[in-house]
This record gives structure tokens, sequence and C-alpha cells, in this order.
């Protein structure tokens, strides 16, 4: 029996690598220094895991931004646009490679960003792969071999981690018309074949396929395409061994296919989905070893050894320990670094939980444990791991009857406006009297470094709490001025107060905890800091009322009540696992609902509810979707139906596929939605105008991900795109998403351009009499 790991975090435990990066993007670190923060997180991590025991420990695991983008440069699978980049010789290859990633506009050149999406239904994201006919594929960077070798002089038994070529494949997408992204598999096999020849000769021994794919519905056609490529690999590598890496979810229809795969080592998810265990050991070959999944790798609550216990148990039974591997369910990018940085923790939810250093002990304990003898420090370990399970399933810090209570009491007409979207946008027109093209932002604006420096001195009690809220009301009235200013329609304050969208909202209700260390990587340098859900929620006072109210009476223009929604805060949160997660989306619903009730009845007309996870948490089979959406869907309008027709009601997503889903999106009832569409071009517009959308909508004009600044021009052509399948008098201008990021000085020039911009779309469409619906 052997005992692995698919991935560990890469950050750091105390955020090196985004430290790192952002030094070096601004030019206050130079290259070598950059590529020696790397390599001390990479040996950290591995030795962290050689000290636990882990038998085979991956390596290429490592990114400075995100691993499919390091496969896209592996493979040469570089755009033409970042030809001016590439062919520059003062220019390294992670010049290159954070210009594929961030976009470039510097020395006379502008460049856009290449498309970046959800990774699965993960809250980490990934650059999309861009394919083109008949495109060449060339090996293009040594990353991979230059970290096995690394590993193996650190003494390290190495397993490469490589994305499988289907999933790659499957993860990208066609640019150009008339062929299939699934042709390009016999291009790209070369360069793969290429790879593991060097890596061959190099000493590897196993190689980890990540093919998460297979755990999603399939074409024929990917089914066929799996078949051809690993029979190919085999044949060409017989000696090397491989393991293919499933997750998310469970094989189910594509579990034949998958056990039929030449390969070595099959892993499977038992945390998604325990109970395809028995399914599997049914029809798995003699020749294939399993690799179980029994440690969370998403979620950062303490395994329960007597539950892995009996799925390990069980598989020796069936097909000898020999070919058993333990494993997590999946990477351990998904969770935070190490619980023992954690000195603030209660104690008592702090006994409960495990992060990933945590978790590499957990798979060494389960191995030990499954053992004829094991060890009196591991009985232990046991014992303990039974008394924290008990002490959380008998905790009285989890309980509220009045929230189960309200919840069970829910009824149709709480998610339900009080009337249509065609009779409430005339109550809202008469009161808001909006122009053509209405100009806004979707909350946040830079928090500087003062901003930051304030809040951590006002959490140190070096500032007190009147100085701190001074400060902090100087830079929200700066904010509304400089909007009036510029000429934006809908302002807002800007959010100064808040640190996460979803931990600001966490740290004022009750049933959530916080750490002060628990950061995971979102995307890039990005790194968020989840909440964790550990009990019934509830609101025991007013969050936001008083900065919107504040801010509402700085101007006449109306400000927005800036929300972040139900299913938005339990996606991006580590959620309890002990009731359903409908049962805390709707406790959390009735949170945000009674906000929103009190910031209509302070007088704000415009309150965003924020859903960029919506389309995230969708299950990765569409049998299991409409169940999920039908409780999402619901979450939202409790949260939203409290309010009168007068009060406009919008939502926020981001790079999200719609197509499939936008019959649920319009049963959101939102007023306003806003969505990315920059980067795609105002490409996942298109569902919007297929479904004929009723209500308005704001496509994003700019993309906020990338330091760039866009043209007035260049956004006038977007809102001209936009206008062809969303009517103009539908339409908002907005960027595609929080300007939080950002520095002031393009958030300041490109907000500026992009009023102009809708000024001159308004004028186009006035001056071509196109506005027979408009309120003229």
């Amino acid at each position: 029996m052997q005992t692995h790991l698919l991935g560990y975090p890469r950050i750091g435990s105390n955020r090196e690598l985004k430290k790192a990066c952002e030094q070096y993007w601004t030019g206050k670190i130079v290259l070598d220094e950059l590529l020696k923060t790397g390599k001390e997180i990479c040996k950290q991590n591995w030795n962290i895991q050689k000290e636990a025991g882990i038998d085979l420990i991956p390596c290429n695991d490592f990114s400075f931004y995100d691993q499919v983008l390091d496969l896209s440069l592996t493979l040469g699978a570089i755009p033409k646009r970042y030809n001016p980049i590439a062919e520059d010789t003062t220019k390294s290859e992670l010049d290159l490679y954070f210009a594929m990633a961030r976009g470039y506009q510097k020395e006379g050149l502008d460049i856009t960003a290449m498309e970046m999406t959800k990774w699965f239904d993960t809250n980490y994201h990934y650059i999309v792969p861009e394919f083109y006919k008949n495109q060449v594929f060339k090996l293009n960077s040594s990353k991979i071999f230059n970290e096995f070798e690394e590993a193996k002089n650190s003494g390290i038994n190495a397993k490469p981690v490589i994305i499988g070529l289907v999933t790659y494949l499957l993860l990208g997408k066609e640019k150009e018309e008339g062929f299939d992204k699934l042709d390009l598999a016999n291009a790209l096999l070369p360069v793969y074949f290429e790879i593991l020849e060097k890596l061959q000769e190099q000493g590897a021994e196993y190689i980890q396929f990540d093919e998460p794919f297979l755990a999603l519905d399939l074409s024929e056609k990917a089914k066929e395409t799996y078949q051809f490529v690993y029979k190919q690999i085999k044949e060409k590598f017989p000696k090397l061994k491989f393991i293919l890496t499933t997750y998310f979810e469970g094989l189910k229809d594509n579990l034949a296919l998958a056990t039929q795969l030449s390969v070595d080592v099959l892993h499977v998810d038992l945390v998604r989905n325990p109970e395809q265990l028995d399914e599997v050991l049914n029809v798995i070959p003699e020749r294939l070893s399993i690799s179980l999944g029994v440690v969370d790798g998403r979620n950062i609550w303490k395994n329960n050894y007597e539950k892995s216990l009996e799925f390990i148990q069980k598989a020796k039974e069936k097909i000898g320990s020999e070919r058993v591997f333990i494993a997590p369910s999946c990477s351990l990018l998904h969770t935070p670094c190490d619980l023992d940085n954690e000195t603030q923790l209660h104690s008592e939810i702090k006994n409960w939980l495990a992060f990933a250093k945590q978790k590499v002990n957990e798979v060494n304990a389960l191995k030990e444990l499954s053992e004829d003898n094991p060890e009196e420090k591991f009985l232990n370990d046991f014992e303990e791991n039974k008394k924290a399970v008990e002490s959380r399933n008998n905790s009285s810090l989890i309980h509220n009857q009045q929230v189960k209570q309200r919840v069970s009491a829910i009824t149709e007409k709480d998610s339900q406006r009080k009337n249509t979207f065609g009779i409430r946008k005339n109550a809202q027109q008469n009161i808001l009297n909006l122009p053509l093209f209405p100009t806004t932002t979707i909350g946040s604006f830079p928090q500087t470094k003062e901003v930051r420096t304030w809040r951590a001195k006002f959490k140190k009690g070096e500032l007190s709490a009147q100085e701190y809220d001074t400060l902090l009301k100087k830079e929200t009235e700066r904010t509304i001025r400089w909007q009036e200013e510029i000429g934006i329609d809908v302002l807002v304050h800007g959010e100064f107060e808040r640190n996460d969208m979803v931990e600001y909202f966490g740290e004022q209700l009750e049933g959530f905890v916080f750490t002060k260390n628990g950061w995971v990587q979102s995307y890039g340098s990005r790194c968020v800091k989840p909440p964790i859900i550990f009990g019934d929620v509830f609101r025991p006072n007013p969050m936001t009322v008083y900065w919107s109210q504040y801010a509402q009476s700085l101007t006449e223009k109306w400000v927005k009540g800036m929300l972040t929604g139900p299913v938005t805060i339990l996606q991006w949160s580590f959620v309890r696992d002990d009731q359903s997660r409908s049962t805390t989306c709707k406790q959390i619903a009735l949170a945000i609902r009674d906000e929103v009730n009190d910031l209509e009845k302070a007088g704000i007309r415009i309150i965003q509810i924020d859903e960029p996870a919506i389309r995230e948490g969708l299950p990765l089979r569409k049998s299991d979707w409409q169940n999920y959406l039908n409780w999402a869907v619901e979450s939202f309008r409790i949260s939203a139906s409290g309010v009168e027709d007068a009060t406009q009601i919008h939502t926020h997503m981001c790079y999200s596929e719609f197509n499939d889903i936008i019959q649920n999106i319009a049963d959101m009832d939102a007023d306003v939605i806003t969505i990315e569409c920059s980067r795609s071009q105002m490409e996942l517009l298109n569902a919007f105008g297929d479904f004929k959308y009723p209500n308005e909508i704001g496509p994003g004009v700019y993309d906020i991900h990338s330091p760039r600044v866009p043209s007035k021009a260049e956004m006038v052509d977007l809102l001209l795109k936009a206008e062809k399948v969303i009517p103009a008098h539908q339409l908002w201008v907005n960027p595609d998403c929080g300007l939080k990021t950002r520095h002031w000085e393009e958030t300041e020039k490109a907000l500026k351009e992009m009023v102009e911009a809708a000024k001159e779309a308004s004028a186009l469409f006035v001056s071509q009499d196109k506005l027979q619906n408009h309120w003229l």
C-alpha cells in the first residue's frame, strides 16, 4: 500500500508567492528573486510531505500563476498576438507567461489577456487555452523537467503531475470555426511523447495524468479520444507507471471507459462520490491498482478515520493491499496551508479542522492504521480523532432552533416579488430617471496600501474606532465626489471598510468562524480567506446600512447598496457537511433578506446582490443540475423579494458560461444583471440575446483582471456588439467586476474612457433614431 498526493498549495504558508509576483510585476524585485521564491516554496512543500511519510510526492504542481497556463506555455499553445513578446530577446519566458495571463500594455504594445474561467465547480480560475484549426504544438518550456530534477536532487521520490491531454483540450476553446478541438489530439500527442521521454530519461517512475473530465458527461468522440490517447501513450512508454486521476465527481457512466484505459493506477474521489467504490471494485481489472481519495481536498474538516478505514479495508479485501493507494480526494490546492498558523481560533472548533499540512499527516496515518499492527502513536491518533468527531457531532455551538424553524416556515410567497418586471421597471424609472446606457461600477474601488494599513492598525488597536471611521469616511467621500466628477450615473461607496466580499459578511453573521492565515489561491496572485460555516446562520444586526446611508447622504445621485448573495457566500466558504447545502443556503438567504429590507427602509433604492458563484455551483453532471438550480434560484429570490416594486435589484455574475442555465438566470428575476463579457469579446452575451432575456443587463466592457487600460473606441465597439444581441434600452455600461485589486491610476483612466464610451454610444443611437422603446 502506498500514499501519494495529487497536489499541494503553492502560495506558501505566508503567501510568499503572491508577494513575490506582485513585487516582480511592479519592478521591485528581479527575475532571479522571483524564481528563488518559487524554488523555496517547492522545497518547503516537498519536505512537509517527505517528513509526513508520503511515498509519492507530486512535482510540477507548483505554478507562478496557473497550472493550465503552464501547460499551454509548455506545449507552445501561445496565441500569435504574443509574438512581439515571445520574439523579444530582452523578455524572459515568465514575461511572456504573465502577459498571456494579465495582458500587456507597455512599450507601444497593447495586447489583451487570455480568457479566464472557473476550474470546474471551484472558486479557482484557470487561463483558457486558445485553439485553432491545424494548430502546431511544440515543446516550449523546461519547467516540468527542472522541477523534477530539483525534487530528485532534494531526495524526493517525485511524481510529475501533468494535465491529461484530453482534459487539456476540453478545457480550451476553438477560436475559429470549422473544427473540433478534440481533432488536435494527434498534433498534441508527439509533444506529450517528448515530455514523457525526457522524464523517463531523468528517472521518473510514476507520472500522474489529471483527467477530471472523466467524471463529467462525455461525448462519444471524447470517449474515443481517451481510448486512442492512452493506448498510444502506454504502447510508447510501457515501463512508465501512469496514475490517472479523476475528482470532483464519480465516474458513473464513464466507469467502464476509465477502467479500460491503458494506465496503471486509477484515482477516484470518495469524498464527492463514496458510493462509487463498490462499483469500481466490482469491475476493476487485475492489471489496475486503485487510489482511494478519502481525505477531503476541498474542505477543512478533520477526516473521520473510522469511515475512511472502512473504505480502505474494503479495497484491501477485494483486490489486495499491494494494489491500494491512499490519497486526498483531489489536489490540496483548494485548502489553506497550515492549521498550526491559527493561534486565535476557538479551541473546540479548531479541533474539528485540518488544513493541507494536517491532511498530509492524515493520509499517512490512514495507511499506518490500516496495517495489521499499527504503532501505538497511530492508535493514539485514532482515539483522538474519534473524540474530535464526537465533539463536533454533539457540540452546542452548532444548532439554533429559531433559525431552523424560520427555514422550515419558508413559503412560495417569500420568493416572489410583488409584481412582474414590466410593472417594476416603470415604477423604478419614474423614481430613478436613468439615461440610456446608464453607467455604474460593480461595487469595490481600489483598496490602496493606505486603506489596508488603516484596517491592520485598527485590528491591532493602533487606531481607535472613531479614527478608523473618520479615515474611511474621507476615502468614501473622495470616491463619491470623483464618480460625480466624471459623470457615472449610479454610484457606489467603494467598500473601503470591507476586506473580502464574503469574509466581510461572514464576520457579521452567526454560525461563521474566521482564520487569520487560511488563504487559498483564487487566481494568479489573488488569494481569498474563506469563512468557515460551522453552525446555523443568522444576522444579529444590520451589516451595511451605516455605510450605504452615509454614502447616499453625500450625493443627490443614486448610490447602490452592495451585498453578497447567499449562493456565493455558501460557495466561497468552507461549508459544514452535517446538513444539506440547500438548508445552509436558505439560512444565509434569510439573513441577506433582512439586510435588503433594512437598506430599503434606509432610503437605498438600488441594491446589488452579487451572485458570481451561481454557475460554478452547478453539479458536474447535468442530471443533477435541476435540484441544485431549484434551491439556488429560490435562495436568491428569498433574499431579494421583500422589497417594493420601485426598489431596483441588481445582481452580478462573472467568468461563467450561461447558455445552459439562461432560463434559470431569468428565473432569478433580478431587475438588472451585470456579467463578464470583455475577455470573450461579448461572446457570453449571445446566450442572453438568443434567449431574448427580458430584464436589463450590463455586459462588462473592460477587463478588470488585467492592468491594461482599454480605449474609448474599444469599449464603444463592445457596446455596438452588445446592441446587436440586446436592445439598447436594456443595456447598462460597467466594468467586468469589482475594482478592489486594481490601482487608482489605471482605474481612473479606464472609468473615464468608459463614461465617454457610454456617452458616444448613446449619442450614436439617438442620432440614428433607434430608440423607439426608450423613455424619451
